[in-house]
């Protein structure tokens, strides 16, 4: 006779059982056993119906928080997601989705780095790995925007159809996220001459924690969170998601494609003059202005007082690489760890009023590029941002004498 359970009631019971057991201190590999002996595979919604059960029942939500971690080890290869529904490119699921391969790349070279750190010797200098290490922090950290479009988007709908357990502990898991990568930064930024020694410690008691926990928040989404919400959420919330998430911005990912459910009328752009962005001394319609600034000769991105990344020109030849995913982004975390260090010292003093320029010419690829930050400032002196200008004036360093007559490029021009 057969061990598995089919029935549903008595399969949610069990597990019920199995998690309370969990609570009570019996070994997370035991009651995997046990559930994969009884259960075998477990319905993704099982475990969200599940955890909601327990919560009514009068379990706090504090101890699930508590014990999260368990059950995901308890559950690992358990739940079934064979059935689970698919999103198209441009639905917020997809994207969601997306975020998580990006992110689980960064895990990936993580674990290969702390390798290349375990495998030194504990006298030998760590600081080439640990370089690597930050960096791949750096853009870790992106996955606060994740976060952010996940609690106020998707779980406010999530609430609205009385799932409200499940977001309430995926939410209290953000913060310990957060706190986490926090305590990893800050010990990063203050990790220079590190023996391996001393870096095999960092990794075990700060850096992996951190990088653990983004790992399993993915699993917890891919498993249980996103099939979830694709049975639960109508076209229409799915779509009030989508119009609202650029405002959030995207975890190492652009969403280049947009989703519009069936049916949906495109949104009309306001007519007449409505359409017009006001400026002191003249006006543009929207797709005048956007026209403008990504053919003028060099490349600007606009980082708010909170440096936050807000706007970036989308020339046809850039300088510097830039994608719509550092939007909303700590400019921090956009450059590298060797960096970081003199952009916080430019902010610092815009921000202070010491200085309102800074100017940098590097040579790249054979090309004389010239950098320029600036300040920017209300009327009233109130400091509103950093404006980065960066050209390519390699050709304008080899102009001689004077060129009067039209030429269109390397052709002259001639009478018609």
């Amino acid at each position: 006779m057969s061990e598995l359970i089919q029935n549903a009631r008595r399969r949610k019971d069990l597990l019920k059982h199995m998690i309370r057991q969990l609570h009570e201190g019996q070994a997370p590999e035991q009651v995997r056993a046990q559930l994969l002996r009884l259960l075998g595979q477990i319905p993704y919604d099982d475990v969200v119906a599940v955890e909601q059960e327990l919560i009514q029942e009068g379990l706090p939500v504090e101890e699930i928080l508590r014990l999260c971690d368990i059950h995901t080890a308890a559950m690992r290869g358990a739940i079934d997601v064979s059935k689970a529904p698919t999103a198209p490119p441009g639905h917020p699921a997809h994207t969601f989705r997306e975020e998580n391969r990006a992110l689980g790349w960064q895990l990936r070279m993580l674990a290969k780095a702390y390798a290349e750190v375990a495998a030194l010797p504990d006298d030998a200098d760590a600081g080439a790995p640990m370089t690597t290490i930050r960096g791949y922090f750096n853009a870790l950290m992106d996955v606060e925007k994740h976060y952010l479009r996940k609690e106020y988007l998707l779980f406010p709908f999530l609430e609205q159809h009385g799932i409200t357990g499940p977001p309430t502990v995926m939410w209290g898991k953000h913060d310990e996220t957060r706190a986490l990568l926090k305590g990893a930064m800050e010990v990063l930024a203050a990790a220079e001459n590190l023996t391996a020694g001393e870096a095999k410690s960092t990794i075990e008691l700060v850096l992996e924690p951190a990088s653990t926990a983004v790992a399993e928040m993915i699993d917890k989404e891919e498993q249980i969170l996103l099939p979830m919400c694709l049975d639960t959420l109508t076209a229409a919330e799915w779509y009030a998601i989508a119009r609202q998430s650029d405002e959030y911005g995207y975890c190492l990912y652009d969403p280049v494609e947009t989703w519009r459910p069936e049916g949906t009328p495109e949104e009309e752009a306001p007519a007449g003059d409505a359409d017009r962005v006001r400026l002191p001394s003249g006006s543009f319609t929207v797709k005048e202005l956007t026209a403008i600034l990504n053919s003028i000769p060099f490349d600007l991105t606009f980082v708010d007082k909170d440096d936050t990344v807000r706007y970036f020109t989308q020339g046809r030849e850039r300088i510097f690489a830039r994608s719509r995913a550092i939007l909303g982004r700590k400019v921090q975390f956009c450059h590298p760890p060797s960096s970081v260090k003199v952009v916080n010292q430019i902010l610092d003093d815009f921000r202070s009023g010491r200085h309102d320029h800074a100017a940098f010419w590097i040579e790249m690829k054979g090309r004389f590029i010239h950098i320029e930050y600036f300040a920017l400032r209300s009327p009233e002196g109130e400091y509103l941002g950093c404006l980065e200008v960066s050209q390519d004036l390699t050709a304008k360093r080899a102009l001689t004498g004077e060129q009067r007559l039209l030429n269109y490029g390397d052709r002259e021009a001639t009478d018609g």
